[in-house]
């Protein structure tokens, strides 16, 4: 464990250490495209963040090679090398697309290429766990496909994900711990070898991501920009595919178990965990992958064509602030990601699965805390803040309309009625567009795009 806590602080030291550097290399280079209409930031800000991250991977993967514990996993296995070359080459697709916005279909086609580089140096996967069936042995095409298809897909869904400040990074870095915790558990506690790359590659993209969120969170003063989320998507998805297509189910006995119906169905649960974990860990993502190209193609348009339907978009035009969107969705990945690795340790205790009952419950009543507008008891009233306690009106005065109160509750709050509607001498009017973020929804202006792309972020 000391090694990768080691290796975990020299990529988050060096990842942090070079943002500021690029960012003014960003900014000199011209690298901070106008505000579009889907952004829900207020000022041009700088991208290319991922080329920080590039070299706090490498330089995570270089001081792991020369430790004594994890120099192993460089000599028994070529997955690191892999991982690097694939890296290589979606960064530079990246760093391209961040500076010269080159085609949707030209990057589907760098991410095949690079999950295909990935495969030719042996990160891939081999055998799948069937219930009923045991393990299943992929042939050549199939591991390949199935691959491709899973680093495509986490890549993608880790991009759409990126709209709001500190958002990907977070979650990712989330998904990484929980990822961590049962790779370290497979190979420390059942001393299976196979599972030792994924733990490194973990440990790293934490590094990777706590050490760019100082920098990232909101208000952000610089953005990951594709050459950050295409690159981190692809090391989780690498790790995904060491731990699933090499760590050989059988290792486990699970098929040899004898016992009862029930204990064999607990004792079962370990061999489906790498199938499961890294679709829980990226439930969130995904959903709003899928979610999206089923709104996009209903409504005749292109699946990657950008809108402002996201579910961290939908968050805010409920009447979410910036901040509290983001912690809702870490909230909701951390529940998926480390309730499957909880109950698969645990599989047998109730209280596992009432914990994340409970958790949904509470995720539930925060996710709709908008939507209603609590009145504080008369005695408590002095305790809470204003836009809590009840308003106290004149004799035969008219009752305050509900949307005028929630105006004022929104207002005091940091954020704004969705529509961007507010109250004025009694008339409901619309506040002009151009105001983005945690206060507003509406487009903006062409003429405020022009006035704010040529200042500096």
């Amino acid at each position: 464990m000391r090694d990768y806590l080691l290796t975990l602080c020299v990529t988050a030291a060096v990842t942090y250490l070079l943002t500021g550097p690029v960012r003014k290399f960003a900014i000199a280079t011209g690298a901070m495209p106008e505000i579009r209409a889907r952004d829900v930031h207020r000022e041009p800000t700088p991208r290319l963040g991922g080329i920080a991250m590039f070299f706090g991977l490498c330089a995570g993967l270089l001081v792991a090679d020369h430790l004594t514990n994890l120099s192993s996993v460089f000599e028994l296995s070529n997955e690191p090398r892999a991982l690097l070359s694939g890296a290589a080459l979606i960064w530079i697709i990246g760093v391209l697309d961040d500076k010269f916005e080159i085609d949707a279909l030209i990057k589907l086609g760098g991410q095949m290429i690079a999950a295909g580089v990935m495969v030719m140096q042996g990160l891939t996967i081999l055998w799948i766990p069937v219930p009923g069936v045991g393990t299943v042995s992929l042939t050549s095409w199939q591991g390949t496909l199935l691959t491709v298809a899973i680093v495509v897909i986490t890549i993608n869904a880790v991009n759409f994900v990126d709209g709001l400040d500190g958002l990907a990074a977070g979650m990712v870095c989330i998904a990484a711990a929980a990822f961590f915790l049962y790779s370290y558990r497979l190979w420390v506690g059942n001393m299976i070898e196979a599972a030792a790359p994924a733990a490194l590659f973990t440990a790293i993209l934490m590094g990777m991501c706590l050490g760019f969120l100082p920098h990232n969170m909101h208000p952000a003063r610089i953005f990951m920009g594709d050459s950050g989320s295409m690159l981190i998507g692809l090391v989780l998805a690498g790790s995904a595919i060491s731990v699933t297509g090499q760590v050989d189910p059988d290792t486990l006995r699970i098929f040899v178990y004898e016992g009862s119906a029930r204990d064999a169905t607990h004792a079962m649960l370990p061999v489906f965990i790498p199938l499961l974990l890294p679709l829980t860990i990226i439930a969130i993502p995904v959903a709003d992958l899928v979610l999206a190209i089923v709104r996009r193609t209903w409504k005749g348009q292109s699946p990657f064509a950008a809108d402002r339907g996201h579910l961290h978009h939908r968050l805010l035009e409920i009447g979410h602030s910036h901040s509290r969107a983001v912690l809702i969705m870490y909230f909701w990945s951390a529940v998926f990601a480390f309730g499957v690795v909880g109950y698969s340790v645990h599989s047998a205790s109730l209280w596992i699965v009432m914990v994340i009952v409970g958790l949904s419950a509470v995720g539930l009543v925060l996710l709709l805390l908008p939507r209603f507008t609590p009145r504080a008891p008369r005695w408590a009233e002095a305790f809470v803040p204003p836009r809590y306690r009840r308003r106290k009106r004149p004799a035969g005065t008219e009752p305050e309309p509900a949307h005028s109160y929630a105006a004022g509750s929104a207002e005091a709050d940091g954020t704004a009625v969705p529509g961007g509607a507010e109250e004025s001498g009694g008339a409901r009017t619309r506040t002009p567009e151009g105001v983005n973020g945690a206060t507003a929804i509406g487009g903006r202006s062409r003429s405020s795009e022009r006035r704010k792309a040529g200042s500096r972020g």
